[in-house]
């Protein structure tokens, strides 16, 4: 995977993290909530690789 498309998938999957956590919060769904986190967390650490992948170019 690219640069641009590591960013893009970890942009996605934080906001449908946040989304998650929301719901969650608002429905009392523990369990919604702690999913979010994570995949909020998994968005984070995508959007991180695109950058270092920008950093050290695609060969990595």
């Amino acid at each position: 995977m690219g640069e641009l498309v590591d960013k893009i998938k970890g942009n996605a999957n934080e906001a449908a993290g946040k989304v998650k956590q929301a719901v969650g919060k608002n429905n009392g769904n523990e369990r919604l909530v702690e999913e979010g986190a994570a995949q909020e967390g998994k968005g984070k650490a995508q959007q991180f690789a695109g950058k270092v992948k920008g950093a050290l170019g695609d060969d990595i």
